[in-house]
């Protein structure tokens, strides 16, 4: 990425923080309240004295570890179940009907059933978190694999290939952009099921601590827990795109100065110098009479003209060509 973008991305977020300072130290009340909200210096101060502060910190590891638990999980799940459905006519009809019983359930209210199957809190917000991440992709896996072309599948085939070999050489290659799509939801999804899951059953995490300082009316603590929320959703959403960029590297990419080029574009491109110019024949000059040249034209007037007399009296005239010998047949054997 240029510095020009790096530039703007600073500029639109410093634009946020402008309006909001503004809204909120003038005390803006048409319609949306700013009176009470509390303002960029305020939530900068809390965030400072939080951050020097050991449980900001344990809070943050907390959330980190039950993500990365939840959601690792959901993957490799989420990745097998839906190249299993995808594939196969048997998996599809044993787990198909009960996947779409489930998914449209909220993750956040499996929290009751969490509470009741779970020994602890902590293994509950995993599940719910796992919960969330689990149907994206699963849902962007099975839609990946089937929309897959048979063309790639049948040249392993003919090349001696076998199941294992069209799944790890076809299938899942092939699926990738579309398996990292999911994931990317994925991964925003468990965040907002995280949180919430802290805020109703946890004892540590940000979302925890957020409803606390919710309940002693702590605006500005409340604040710092939806920066931070944000800011770890940002980050390791990067991380998911950097991670299926690295893997998927083989795609077409976007230059950074703009679109990716077209393939006559590109074939331009590649193309290398032009040829010269082919050189005109010379000019055979004019026609000798009594040269062997004059003969042959006057030869081939002939002939043009006796076929022309032939057609109109209608007798055949031989044609030159393969047309012009017999038909030779030869007999089969039986």
């Amino acid at each position: 990425m240029t510095a020009g973008r790096w530039a703007l991305r600073a500029a639109s977020l410093g634009a946020a923080l402008l309006v909001w300072q503004a809204l909120t130290s003038l005390d803006v009340n048409l319609w949306l309240r700013f009176e009470q909200f509390p303002t960029v210096g305020e939530v900068a101060s809390t965030f400072a004295e939080r951050a020097g502060a050991a449980a900001y910190w344990q809070d943050l590891g907390f959330s980190l570890r039950r993500i990365v638990a939840g959601f690792a999980l959901a993957a490799v799940l989420g990745i097998a179940v839906g190249t299993a459905v995808a594939r196969s006519r048997i998996a599809e009809d044993l787990l198909g009907p009960l996947l779409e019983v489930l998914r449209p359930i909220p993750a956040i209210a499996l929290v009751p059933v969490a509470i009741l199957l779970f020994p602890s809190n902590e293994q509950g917000i995993v599940f719910i978190t796992f919960t969330a991440a689990f149907f994206p992709v699963l849902v962007s896996t099975r839609h990946a694999v089937r929309a897959l072309t048979p063309v790639w599948e049948e040249a392993v085939l003919t090349m001696g290939g076998g199941r294992g070999r069209i799944l790890f050489s076809v299938v899942l290659p092939g699926a990738l952009p579309g398996i990292f799509g999911g994931l990317s939801v994925g991964i925003g999804v468990s965040w907002i099921c995280v949180i919430s899951a802290e805020m109703i059953s946890g004892e540590y995490g940000v979302g925890y601590r957020t409803w606390q300082d919710y309940t002693v009316v702590d605006y500005p603590g409340v604040l710092v827990g939806m920066v931070t929320i944000g800011a770890l959703g940002w980050l390791t959403s990067t991380a998911v795109e950097r991670a299926g960029r690295r893997l998927t590297r083989w795609l077409p990419s976007r230059d950074s100065s703009g679109p990716a080029p077209s393939s006559a574009a590109r074939t331009r491109a590649g193309r290398g110098p032009k040829r010269p110019p082919r050189r005109a024949l010379p000019s055979p000059g004019p026609v000798k009479p009594g040269g062997p040249r004059d003969h042959a034209v006057a030869a081939g007037a002939a002939g043009a003209t006796g076929a022309a007399s032939g057609q109109r009296s209608g007798a055949a005239v031989p044609v030159s060509g393969p047309d012009s010998f017999p038909k030779r047949t030869r007999e089969v054997a039986p």
